[in-house]
Parts: structure tokens; sequence; C-alpha cells
């Protein structure tokens, strides 16, 4: 398998019709869903390939003699304004716009070329001819309609559109930029964290995200655990967060990699815009936005793992981040795991499911069977003993459709898609 193959990002646009996927070769795949077929009503439709294009090249930082890798690291869609669609991509120094449009019509008759293109001697021209579109096979075209470069001095970790549609944020480990989809040579910058001396700094930003409601909220996590939400009509600076969320330590489980383990990998809002979810390395927490002080949920992702930090420390799999998605009605959430392991929760009946995704047991059609880890003493037949796990195997990015059971999981090189059964 190359490494560029390794999937890096995955996301649904608004209708939930379209899936994208970003590798670590700097490309784009977006999937489309089939329109329902008439003679077989009840078959959802499939998600096939409809188009992929090259985003990101590998670039060169002469200045700094650094390279910049192509591999994208987010793609957020734009709400789509017309036939076209749009998405956001970026590598750790430049985001693009792309624009996805359908071509099924060609021009043909032109006055001054032939056919084949050829440009025609003007004065074998004797008449005027009008031209006229003709049918052709359906392209879709990926074209790039703007670069926002040169703003960030450290990796971009996030992308977010905002609910105006007009802006978006993007933030690096120690700044937040604020854009206009229009302008591309400039943006403002709401949020730096940078020490005077750097040799003081304590943490960094991890993941930043809009509010889904309110163009002026916005939420960024840290290194050290907190969340803060800032309100840009405070300040033009939002140095000074309008709240601040942080769960005390308990004193009686703190150990060497408790900092470490406390690293927020990601921070998603729900769609009502009411709660907040973040992914720690070995949990999930939902936070009332208005109660700062602890969760309203935590869960449990892989507490099994506890016992073996030291050797995931060794490993560097303690420094995974594992981001986390809301299903439409934020009724559920998901997160990834280890041995190609990804976990439901639901916050209605508290229920979770741990559920694998490798090619054995993913046939068209079949159901997927729930997986329990052993911790110890006896293993029960269908168990999996916490000493076998494949660290190697690692779902880092998942998706959720907006309106309906589907889900998209990324396994190192192959995407996954799953759908509730339907009789």
């Amino acid at each position: 398998m190359p490494p560029t193959d390794i999937i890096s990002t995955v996301e649904f646009n608004y209708s939930g019709e379209l899936l994208a996927t970003g590798d670590k070769g700097g490309r784009v795949v977006i999937f489309q869903r089939e329109q329902e077929s008439k003679n077989r009503p009840h078959s959802r439709g499939e998600y096939n390939v409809y188009s992929t294009f090259q985003s990101h090249e590998p670039e060169f930082d002469y200045l700094k003699s650094l390279e910049i890798e192509e591999k994208i690291n987010k793609i957020r869609w734009l709400p789509q304004q017309n036939a076209a669609h749009s998405l956001l991509s970026t590598n750790d120094k430049t985001i693009k716009l792309w624009k996805i449009s359908e071509r099924d019509k060609r021009a043909e008759g032109y006055n001054l070329k032939d056919e084949d293109g050829r440009l025609r001697d003007p004065f074998r021209i004797t008449s005027l001819r009008v031209p006229v579109l003709m049918p052709m096979d359906l392209m879709v075209e990926a074209s790039p309609r703007r670069i926002f470069a040169n703003a960030h001095t450290y990796h971009i970790n996030s992308i977010s559109v905002n609910s105006d549609h007009e802006t978006y944020l993007s933030a690096d480990d120690l700044r937040i930029n604020l854009w206009h989809l229009e302008i591309t040579d400039r943006s403002f910058n709401i949020v730096d964290i940078k020490p005077a001396n750097m040799e003081e700094l304590t943490e960094v930003i991890t993941a930043a995200e809009c509010h889904p409601h309110q163009c002026n909220v916005f939420v960024y996590s840290s290194s050290k655990g907190t969340i803060r939400l800032c309100d840009m009509r405070a300040a033009a600076l939002c140095d000074r967060q309008s709240k601040f969320f942080e769960e005390p330590e308990d004193p009686s489980s703190r150990s060497f990699f408790s900092e470490i383990i406390s690293s927020i990998s990601d921070v998603k809002f729900s769609h009502s815009g009411r709660y907040m979810m973040t992914r720690d390395y070995l949990s999930v927490k939902v936070w009332d936005l208005n109660m700062e002080n602890r969760p309203v949920e935590t869960y449990q992702v892989h507490e099994y793992l506890r016992s073996k930090l030291c050797s995931l420390y060794e490993n560097d799999c303690i420094f995974d981040k594992f981001e986390c998605c809301w299903n439409g009605s934020d009724s559920a959430i998901m997160t990834g795991s280890y041995n190609n392991f990804f976990r439901m929760f639901d916050r209605n009946t508290r229920r979770d499911i741990t559920l694998e995704a490798s090619r054995e047991n993913s046939k068209p059609r079949a159901v997927l069977k729930p997986r329990k880890v052993s911790t110890g003493g006896k293993r029960k037949k269908d168990e999996i003993s916490v000493d076998s796990l494949d660290f190697n195997k690692k779902i880092l990015h998942t998706a959720w459709h907006p309106k309906e059971n589907v889900i998209a999981v990324a396994a190192t090189n192959n995407l996954y898609i799953f759908q509730d059964k339907i009789n």
C-alpha cells in the first residue's frame, strides 16, 4: 500500500448526496449517491466515484528549508448555491476553493476555428454561422476558484465554514484567521496565543470550529484539554474568551501521561448548536454551552488502553488524533479506535456499540457484528484480547450523513460506507 493512499479526511456535503475524501497524496475523491432505481425502489442508492482530482502538490519552502506535504488535512463543503458544488481543502499551509461542475453539452459550429480546435484562415470564412450546443458524454470538472495562501506560519489543523456562508476560519497551532471567501490576499487574525518568548509556550491550538447558527461565535480546543468559546463581537482579537470549558482533574488518577491523553484532538458543535463534543485520547465528552465547569456526558472509548499507555507512548500512538462526529439529529455520536474498531454511543439510552471495519466482515448487505475487548482473566468466545489489538489499524476519520443513518469510516487506505438495515 503506498502511503499516499492513506485517507486523511472524510466529509459529507450538506445534503449527504456527495461524500469527499482527501488523502496523503493530495488527492480529493468525491463519491455521489446513485438515485433509487425504479425496478428496485427500496434499494437505497450506493455511493460511486463521481470525481477525482489532485488538490495539492508537494512544495518546498526555500526560506525555511522545509518540505510542505501535499497531504489533505481537512475538507469542508460550502452550501450549494447553484448547479455546481464547492468545497474548501487544505494541506499544512494552503487552502483552496474548488468548484465541481458537470458538463453534458458542448458548442459546435464556431466561425473562427474548426471542430478540432484549429484556427481557420480568415480569408476562407465567407459566411457567418451561429454555434449550436450539442449533447456529449457527462464530464465532471473540478476547477480551483481561489487559493488562500501565505497566512499560516504553523501547520493548519482546522478549517470551518461560518453560518453566514461568506466567511470561514482556519487554525494552526498558535493562531486562528478569519477569511472572506471572495478575498484571497488578506485574512484577519482573530486568535493569537503565541508567547513573546517561544520557550514559554505551554499549549497549542488543536482544533477550531464555527457555531452552526451564530456567525459571531466559534470555539477552539487546546493541547491542555481546555476549550475556549469566543465571540467576535466582543473584540477584534479574541484573546480573552467568553467561556472557558475545563473539567477539573481527578488527582487520584494522575500519571506521567495525564497531560498527553487530556489533549483534545477534535471539537464539534451539535447541529442544534446547544452542545459541543470533544475527543481526547481515551474518551468523548459532550458539553452544554451553558455549563463550563464539567461535561454533561462522558463516554469511554477504549478505557482498556489505560494500562497500555507506556507502550502506546513508545510507539507514538498516544499522539494519534482521533476525530468524532454527530448524527443528523444529535442523538448519537461516533468516533474511532484501534484494530479498525469504531464506537457509537446513543445519547438517549446510553447504550454503546463497537463495530469493526474490515474486508472480512463487510460483504454487501452483511450485518456487522458487535465486537468486545476482554481486558484480563478468561476470554469469552467472541471477545478479542486487548493484547492482540493491532495499533497500526486505526480509524481516525469518520463522517455521518446529515439526514440518514449512513456512515463513512476511513480505515487507512479503505473507505467503508455502512447504512441501517432496511427490511
